[in-house]
């Protein structure tokens, strides 16, 4: 049965810093589905890009100085280097201060604002006084808080806001969204399920989704009032379907949303706004659900939340530069838990770069070639299966690795893949069978059965190589080419760091 073209979009961060490795995270995921689903033969669209308004933009543009414009471009140009970067694949880059995403966001603001029920529109305004946190750029509930403060930054002190805005009816979708919500697939992992799930069935209020333009005019206009500009979250989120067109119904929208699989990557804070807020939303302006939302964790270092005050921010590009694009995305791809929180310290990096790449993949390829050109043993072209045929085979343990990488377990895919205990399919099996069974040596004594022994390493690191195509797909192309130039003098894909 042919499948459902396939879109997945990344979260847009927020264009006050430079790139940090939670987002590379977060980007890296994306696109190792987002290639796996080709290599796989599906139609697939992937999207990410920058939110560039509201409230902590302003202020920082303004404590630098800058042109808040030219704040923004300097930011956004910083995260489009991640295309190159980190080796992404996405089909798009959408910055929320394109003029069609700006349209599309006053788009769906009217569609609220015509969708009415009995208690009226589901966009109203009213006048309100509350706390506000500006690192979330939301109003904080008194049961939002622990200790007095946002629990996703507790370094910043909420601010006392009375002022008139637009609120979105959320309070009449609590039937709709506890529908949705227990649904299984809706969420990955299941506990963040349960998360939003308990949330909606605890009560839910309407939201603020406008600010006044006298206090913060940096945002997309609300339609029909100059004075107010809007709520950041409910212009951001329309990014999701903005980047495919919308509200043109044809084309890339029909084919991916409307009629295909939709899944949005996202950090484990955004709960809230991802599965409640922007579904709510999505509702009330006539359009479908999210198919999947997948929450990964966060990233720590030594134990601690990255700050630049601790001095132990972990700058994703420059770790590509010094170890190469291939590294950092498997680190990230088998050394971070694809749902919980995981740390990472360049210790461990390099303590495991050392371990499994330099003297694991890189030497193991050199192992194998040597012997294949020493000995004449060649892996010829109708031998050398695609992705394709090595997924349709019979090899219980590729299903298995393609079962984990479909339900984001790509941590435990990569862990089949580099594991000892696999016949014939893993790294670390094949290193112990060079060394165990001697190759080299059985070549001396009975050629043929020492060549189809070289053969089968071949064979084997040929197929170990398609698959790692969507996680490290550099180096899949360098061992596949390695192969099939059979050259001894191939250079080390992974140089050994001192």
């Amino acid at each position: 049965m042919e499948q459902k073209p396939l879109y997945i979009t990344t979260t847009l961060p927020y264009v006050n810093a430079d790139p940090h490795i939670g987002f590379a995270l977060e980007a890296v995921q994306a696109d190792i589905i987002a290639r796996y689903h080709r290599l796989a033969g599906r139609e697939v669209f992937f999207n990410t890009g920058t939110d560039e308004h509201g409230q902590k933009i302003f202020q920082k543009a303004a404590e630098t100085g800058q042109d808040v414009q030219a704040y923004v471009d300097h930011y956004a140009a910083q995260f489009r280097k991640l295309k190159e970067g980190l080796n992404l694949s996405n089909d798009v880059f959408i910055r929320t201060t394109d003029t069609g995403h700006i349209a599309a966001a006053q788009e769906l603001w009217q569609r609220c604002v015509a969708n009415i029920g009995l208690d009226g529109p589901d966009i109203y305004k009213k006048k309100y006084k509350g706390l506000y946190c500006v690192g979330d750029e939301m109003f904080l509930k008194e049961t939002d808080l622990v200790s007095g403060r946002c629990p996703n930054h507790p370094n910043m002190q909420p601010v006392e806001i009375e002022e008139e805005n637009y609120f979105f009816r959320l309070s009449r979708y609590q039937s709709y969204l506890h529908d949705y919500l227990s649904n299984s697939s809706v969420i990955l992992p299941e506990w963040r399920r349960e998360e939003a799930l308990k949330f909606v069935d605890g009560g839910l209020e309407d939201f603020s989704i406008s600010r006044e333009t006298a206090r913060m005019s940096w945002g997309i206009p609300v339609p029909g009032d100059t004075t107010q500009v809007m709520y950041v979250w409910f212009d951001a989120l329309t990014n999701y379907i903005s980047t495919l067109g919308w509200p043109t119904t044809d084309g890339n929208f029909e084919k991916f949303w409307n009629n295909g699989e939709v899944v949005q990557m996202a950090g484990k804070d955004q709960v809230r706004f991802q599965s409640i807020m922007w579904q709510a939303m999505l509702k009330s302006g006539g359009i479908k659900a999210t198919d999947t939302v997948v929450y990964h964790g966060f990233i720590t270092s030594g134990g601690q939340k990255m700050s630049k005050s601790l001095g132990n921010v972990i700058e994703p590009l420059a770790i590509a530069n010094e170890y190469g694009i291939d590294a950092l995305r498997y680190f990230l791809a088998r050394h971070i838990h694809p749902f919980e929180d995981s740390d990472f310290t360049m210790e461990r990096f390099k303590e495991l770069y050392n371990a499994n790449l330099a003297n694991g993949l890189g030497n193991l390829v050199r192992r194998v070639i040597t012997l294949a050109r020493n000995n004449g043993v060649e892996l010829e072209k109708d031998e050398r299966d695609s992705f394709d045929e090595i997924v349709r085979g019979n090899d219980q343990i590729y299903h298995a690795f393609i079962r984990n990488l479909e339900g984001y377990k790509i941590s435990d895919a990569l862990d089949m893949i580099f594991g000892r205990d696999v016949p014939h399919t893993a790294i670390g099996w094949m290193d112990n069978s060079i060394t165990q069974n001697k190759p080299f040596e059985l070549v001396k004594t009975d050629l043929k059965a020492g060549q189809k022994a070289i053969w089968w390493l071949m064979k084997d690191l040929w197929s170990v190589a398609t698959l790692l195509d969507p996680i490290m797909p550099d180096a899949s192309i360098k061992i596949r080419e390695a192969i099939v130039e059979n050259k001894t003098d191939i250079p080390m894909l992974f140089p050994r760091k001192e």
